[in-house]
């Protein structure tokens, strides 16, 4: 009996380590991409960054972040997930150090590039290896749980981070800090579990068609919002993306190894969950894009304080993913916990609608930040849960590619659609006669609305496509 309670105990912390090295790697590449917002005046300043070169010292890692996340899971599901998850890690963590140690822009800009091919590589790995790791039930719930914590907090937690770091110590401190945080989970990647590697071909033509396709959407939406909607680049960008995704879908129908596999698509659940990522990241990207402005802009805080405002956020995400969430899972339906997420977020996103110029912190911002929070957190939990639920673990690799790639695009493609909405109804209030902080006031409070709408939009989406786990089993056997 003696020998049975060690050797449970001992797998119970081999799991523990797991769960913590699958959620600390999410939470890395997760952190990198707001952690360096805060810095980037130091950036400009250290480094003589001109004003129209400054944003690819954020866009370089989206772009390669994102474009690069389909062929990073099927590499994964092909050559072994542990292996391309520790490539991933070392290459992110060698950039990191390398864009600490940059002297000159185009360096950092490079390095930064670098990094987003590293977080490409080890994202997919990370989910995948949960589902290879932990069953389905209370084990994987409570993993996903922790997963879905580290995605929500570690947006919120990159502001914060970056205010301190670039405030106290310097901004290459925003990169250093990745090195360590790297190293220790490598260490720990030998407790996860991979299941026998399977010989998977890679469609060569849907893998350049795809990647070339979101990279191109992806650059083309980021340059949005310096040149606008009628640049030419733009324009090109755009045209050549759809022409792409196209040839992607093609390519999807008649390969006969496709880059997603039919079986990942057949589950309608599957695919409402990554709808409602891709349109619920729009939502959540623009409420964090504003409300850093209307700190900034409208109530004048500094980049530090900005940063620490976002602790409510935070604590919000955490209760969210990492307690609310699982516990729903366990108790309701999937779209029943999944809605609720996205009400939750609806009811604290319209609280932020009550914002003026002169309003308390301690009676909108504050409450409405971590009520928002918490949604944000519950849907980061109950998508992901749904999104990988069934999925064979030989295709666990591209099912959690897909559902990071809907996350990247969406929150960049609704940022830029949003933030020119914004900007629109800021001049026209401004024109009416309204001062510049009641006007930015009013362009803020118009993005926080339509990403209301975005949060119940997904409800809708949910209910359609998410059926019961009972149905979804029956219509599986």
């Amino acid at each position: 009996m003696y020998q049975q309670e060690q050797s449970h105990d001992v797998a119970g912390r081999g799991l523990g380590v797991a769960t913590f090295v699958i959620a600390l790697a999410r939470f890395i590449v997760v952190l990198d991409g707001t952690i360096m917002i805060v810095a980037l005046p130091s950036i400009q300043n250290s480094l003589h960054i001109t004003l129209s070169n400054l944003n690819w010292v954020i866009n370089s890692y989206a772009l390669t972040f994102g474009g690069l996340m389909l062929v990073a899971g099927r590499a994964g599901d092909r050559y072994g997930r542990k292996s391309v998850f520790r490539v991933g890690l070392v290459l992110f963590g060698a950039a990191s150090l390398a864009g600490g140690l940059a002297t000159d822009g185009a360096t950092l800009i490079a390095c930064r590039a670098v990094q987003g091919i590293g977080a490409a590589l080890a994202t997919p790995g990370a989910l995948s290896l949960l589902v290879s790791t932990f069953p389905e039930g209370r084990a994987r719930s409570k993993a996903l749980g922790l997963y879905g914590a580290a995605t929500a907090l570690a947006a919120v937690l990159g502001l914060l981070a970056g205010g301190v770091l670039t405030t106290y110590v310097g901004w290459r401190w925003v990169l250093f800090v990745n090195v360590p945080i790297v190293l220790a989970i490598l260490l720990g990647v030998g407790r996860l579990v991979e299941p026998a590697l399977e010989r998977i071909r890679i469609d060569i033509p849907g893998a350049l068609a795809g990647t070339l396709g979101v990279g191109a959407l992806i650059f083309g939406v980021n340059r949005v919002g310096e040149h606008g909607w009628s640049d030419a680049i733009v324009t090109a960008c755009l045209a050549g993306a759809v022409v792409l995704l196209i040839l992607f879908v093609i390519a999807q129908r008649t390969s006969p190894a496709p880059m997603i596999p039919r079986e990942v698509l057949t589950d309608p659940g599957r695919v409402g969950a990554n709808v409602v990522t891709f349109i619920q990241s729009a939502g959540m990207f623009t409420t964090y894009f504003f409300l850093t402005l209307y700190m900034q802009d409208v109530l004048g805080y500094s980049a530090l304080r900005t940063g620490l405002m976002y602790l409510p956020f935070a604590v919000g995400s955490g209760l969210g993913a990492g307690g609310i969430g699982p516990r729903l899972l366990s108790r309701l339906p999937e779209r029943a916990a999944l809605s609720a997420g996205l009400l939750v977020a609806a009811a604290g996103t319209g609280w932020l609608c009550l914002l003026t110029p002169d309003s308390s912190i301690f009676t909108v911002l504050i409450p409405a930040s971590v009520v928002t929070g918490a949604g944000i957190g519950i849907v980061a939990t109950t998508a992901t849960s749904i999104g990988v639920r069934g999925i064979d673990s030989s295709e666990a690799g591209i099912g959690s590619a897909m559902l990071t790639a809907g996350g990247q695009v969406g929150g960049a493609l609704g940022l830029a659609v949003l933030a020119t909405v914004a900007a629109t109804t800021t001049r026209h209030a401004a024109a009416g006669g309204h001062t510049m902080r009641e006007a930015l006031t009013t362009g803020y409070l118009a993005g926080f609305a339509i990403a209301v709408g975005l949060y119940l939009l997904c409800v809708l989406i949910t209910f359609l496509t998410v059926r019961p786990a009972t149905a979804a089993r029956a219509a599986a056997g």
